[in-house]
């Protein structure tokens, strides 16, 4: 029994010299991550690499599971991690949060990361997004050139384009939607006791609430949704519905349709004790071409 357990720790370490198992639990910001060892130490000076080859278990944070901690945003880490595994870097198209992610390339010490995604300026020291194929194609149709693709492509090689930057502004349909209650007593005159709005959800492809409500929209309900996705799962971390109307409104949506329900109930079997009403309201908006 000694000599098969000492096998299979062997066989578990991603090398001989090694402290570490071959296949490593993280916890990047409440989100779990499951990768290999050699993908943590495949860029030599970076911070994982001198965490996961330099350091011992012992010296590095575990949660109360025992898996390794970071204290990093856990959505954005998922690219962090795909560029370890193959040193390329593939990023949805309008991708809204470049910039927060080349600051967590800079964190990570991922220095050929971090310039790919920093600004490039031009020759009139303007500054410029790169430009994915898929913007290249749908910039083609907009200037309406039967060699629009060919000629924007050509274009973006010179630095000089007119196809949509990551920050353009795409169609699309946010829905927002929250619980609500109220009291009214006995007497109908007196005023209804209305109770604050617990919670504000969000609906719809999960980049475009990425854009608009950035920083605000809590993600621990639906962490890993593709951008091109749809989610209802999302919430936001304030509680005042004329907030989520003016960040819609920066950013060109329109409500176009709202709806409510509601169901009451009794606190008691006595018909003549105060009533209790609940309430569900959700507000369509739309942003046009």
């Amino acid at each position: 029994m000694a000599l098969a357990d000492t096998e299979r720790a062997v066989t578990n370490c991603s090398d001989p010299g090694s402290l570490f198992s071959e296949i490593i639990e993280l916890n990047v910001g409440g989100q779990v991550y499951v990768t290999r060892h050699k993908t943590l130490v495949a860029v030599p000076d970076s911070l994982l690499w001198n965490m996961f080859s330099k350091k011992s278990p012992k010296e590095l944070a575990r949660d109360s599971k025992g898996r390794y901690f970071l204290d990093r945003d856990g959505f954005l880490f998922r690219y962090i991690l795909d560029y370890l595994r193959d040193l390329n870097l593939v990023l949805p198209d309008f991708f809204p949060e470049k910039s927060r992610l080349q600051r967590e390339a800079d964190f990570f010490q991922l220095r050929d990361l971090a310039k790919r995604l920093s600004p490039r300026v031009s020759k009139d020291n303007s500054i410029c997004e790169e430009i994915s194929q898929s913007d290249t194609e749908e910039g083609a149709q907009q200037c309406g050139s039967s060699a629009g693709i060919e000629t924007l492509r050509a274009m973006s090689v010179s630095g000089a384009t007119c196809s949509p930057s990551l920050d353009s502004r795409k169609p699309g349909y946010i829905t927002i939607g929250y619980r609500g209650s109220y009291t009214i007593g006995r007497d109908i005159q007196t005023d209804a006791k209305f109770r604050r709005v617990a919670r504000i959800t969000v609906c719809g492809k999960t980049a475009l609430a990425k854009e608009v409500f950035g920083d605000t929209l809590n993600e621990s309900r639906d962490p890993d949704r593709p951008p091109e996705r749809y989610t209802s799962r999302y919430y936001l971390k304030y509680n005042f519905l004329e907030q989520a109307f003016d960040k819609l409104t920066e950013v060109g949506f329109h409500m176009v349709a709202c709806s409510s329900t509601g169901t009451c109930a009794y606190t008691s079997n006595d018909p003549n004790e105060d009533k209790i009403w609940t309430s569900y309201t959700e507000y369509v908006f739309c942003r046009d071409q």
